[in-house]
């Protein structure tokens, strides 16, 4: 899955890999590929001493035990390669940079959701297009629709066997901000909007300030709810019981068969 466009597309991306981990039991990991910025750590109340800048700037080093040290736990079923987000270095990174990371992840995890900042790289495109799933997060405005139709559009024109992108509205409902209508949204885009996430300050503040997902601070909620049905519709998933298999299990599974 790629996430990409619209204010809060990172919250939307991490309550949906929540999702896919707890109501879904997906073994799965969330990779923030904000290098310099990004907020999965702060929204998962982690501050790991490692992470995705150790997989990208050592790349001869990664193998699976390396992977292993890099990923830090959030819950059975949810692991997070983390940003550092410093400034120590530019991120000038060659299309390529992020090919063999991906390639691990995808040999021992069966759900990785990659938070793609919202820049526009080789490296950037090269993940979305290549990605299983597209989402497009998008907000009710001009410029929203005019990214989202480019996104949309790039990924029909590289991705013409593969699955379209789903389409998110986020921050609907704003008050005193005249709003796109969904219908007239997804009509200009030809696209279905997969569902709309309500704009609620005091609920995403709390869970930001808190470092904790939506589910955790209004469970049941219509918010949290979207968040499964985004999961339950990129996974082909219905929402199962926790089951106590471990995030590691494939992983450790392939050192076994290499000892």
């Amino acid at each position: 899955m790629g996430a990409k466009g619209g204010v809060g597309a990172s919250t939307v991306s991490h309550n949906v890999a929540w999702a896919i981990a707890r109501n879904l039991d997906a073994s799965t990991v969330i990779v923030d590929l904000d290098i310099a910025y990004g907020t999965a750590g702060l929204d998962f109340n982690q501050d790991p001493p490692q992470g995705i800048a150790e997989a990208v700037f050592a790349p001869e080093r990664l193998d699976a035990n390396m992977l292993d040290r890099l990923l830090s736990r959030c819950s059975d079923n949810l692991a997070l390669l983390a940003a550092p987000a410093m400034l120590d270095r530019t991120l000038d990174l060659p299309e390529d940079a992020f090919e063999q990371l991906f390639d691990l992840l995808r040999a021992t995890v069966p759900c990785v959701v990659l938070d793609v900042p919202h820049v526009w790289t080789g490296w950037a495109r090269r993940a979305l297009i290549s990605a299983d799933e597209i989402v497009v997060v998008a907000g009710p405005e001009l410029a929203s629709l005019r990214n989202a139709k480019n996104l949309i559009d790039l990924a029909r024109a590289n991705r013409p066997n593969d699955a379209g992108p789903k389409l998110v509205l986020n921050q609907v409902g704003m008050p005193k901000r005249p709003e796109i209508d969904a219908a007239e949204f997804s009509k200009a885009l030809g696209i279905d909007v997969l569902t709309s996430i309500p704009f609620d300050a005091q609920l995403f503040g709390t869970a930001a300030n808190n470092g904790q997902m939506i589910a955790e601070v209004q469970a049941g909620g219509k918010i949290a709810e979207a968040f499964v049905q985004i999961a339950s519709s990129l996974t082909g998933r219905g929402e199962a019981k926790r089951s106590k298999r471990s995030l590691f299990e494939p992983l450790v599974a392939k050192l076994r068969r290499k000892a």
